[in-house]
């Protein structure tokens, strides 16, 4: 569709003409001679002058041209059909527990073989990132301290490769979630996302952080980050793998989140079923059209017909040589009272005028 920028421009098409008809006329003064036989002139010119056309052409290439100035100034635009994409509207940071506890083969796989726990959090991840497609995703894991895998992106198919390519003590043996949870604090920094949420999952007690979990929690919160914790694995393990089930709720309760235990694949499923639930996609639609510029195939074509009009008025003046260059000169027949042109054999005494 062809649209104008600045379709107001229009108004100025008929400019010329009103400046044409209202402005007055510019008067020169300057010192003159009078001559009463002027009118006849212009008959006694021998000079050959070529046709001058037709001046209502010459008026109406000027007006095309003038046309297409102004079309080029209104700046038209070719309007495509519109194009729409999702904006996310919300930063989900996983977090993922890597400690030797994660290699323990006390899950189900998805063919109801036994597997590790890493393993069957692989399989539940792949499923809940297809139904986040709104979403920016990053990726922490941790063991004896937490490292960004990636940051947020919008790339599901990246995060599912990394989370594929994660291996059980890459990390270090044991578990700092604290400093995990401080990590992605500092990660949502740059963030502009209206929701902020962190899934942190683990199968054991926080034995290696600087920062305890209830306290980043408390920070999180200040900066409207909604923590859910899922806690993996046997309730009733004991020594530094048992699960720390008050610590994990605190932080959930201090953010507004939740806390699931996941002792079997089913409910590890249930636990990020009950997130995708809870954490809602809201989808921000944001649609525009393209637009190509057009403005300079007027303005060529009015250049181009310029030129060329120019180079044709150029082509059709007479090439003089130099005694027909020199000024005509005319003398008045003292017999008939008629403008002659001066040839060399007339006489002297003759009144001659320069014209």
């Amino acid at each position: 569709m062809l649209n104008f920028a600045y379709p107001l421009l229009w108004l100025l098409l008929p400019a010329p003409w009103m400046v044409h008809r209202l402005a007055p006329a510019m008067v020169l003064k300057r010192s003159s001679v009078r001559v009463p036989f002027l009118s006849r002139l212009p008959n006694a010119d021998t000079s050959n002058h070529p046709p001058t056309g037709k001046a209502w052409l010459t008026t109406l290439g000027k007006a095309f041209v003038w046309t297409l100035v102004i079309g080029a100034l209104a700046r038209p635009q070719w309007v495509g059909a519109p194009i729409e994409r999702i904006e996310p509207t919300r930063d989900l940071l996983l977090l993922v527990d890597l400690s030797g506890s994660m290699n323990q083969d006390d899950f189900q796989g998805a063919d109801g073989n036994a597997t590790t726990r890493l393993s069957a959090l692989k399989q539940v991840i792949k499923d809940f990132l297809k139904n986040r497609q709104s979403d920016r995703v990053g990726l922490v894991v941790f063991g004896n301290s937490p490292f960004v895998q990636l940051p947020f992106t919008d790339d599901l198919e990246l995060i599912d490769q990394l989370v594929d390519e994660t291996d059980v003590g890459m990390a270090g043996p044991r578990t700092a979630l604290g400093d995990a949870i401080g990590l992605g604090i500092t990660l949502f920094e740059q963030s502009e996302a209206p929701e902020k949420t962190i899934i942190a999952l683990t199968d054991g007690n926080d034995n290696a952080s600087s920062v305890p979990a209830t306290q980043a929690a408390r920070v999180a919160a200040n900066q409207q980050i909604t923590i859910h914790t899922i806690a993996m694995g046997d309730p009733e393990t004991v020594g530094e793998e048992a699960l720390d089930m008050m610590s994990l709720q605190q932080v959930s309760q201090t953010t507004g989140g939740q806390t699931f235990l996941a002792v079997n694949r089913s409910e590890l499923v249930s636990a990020y079923s009950a997130i995708d639930q809870i954490e809602t996609q809201e989808l921000t639609k944001i649609g525009y059209r393209p637009r190509t510029d057009l403005y300079f195939w007027p303005l060529a074509t009015a250049l181009l017909l310029t030129i060329g009009r120019a180079a044709i008025g150029l082509r059709g003046q007479p090439v003089l040589n130099q005694s027909a260059a020199q000024s005509v000169r005319l003398r008045v027949n003292s017999r008939t009272f008629k403008l002659e042109p001066v040839h060399a054999a007339t006489s002297a005494d003759q009144p001659e005028v320069n014209a």
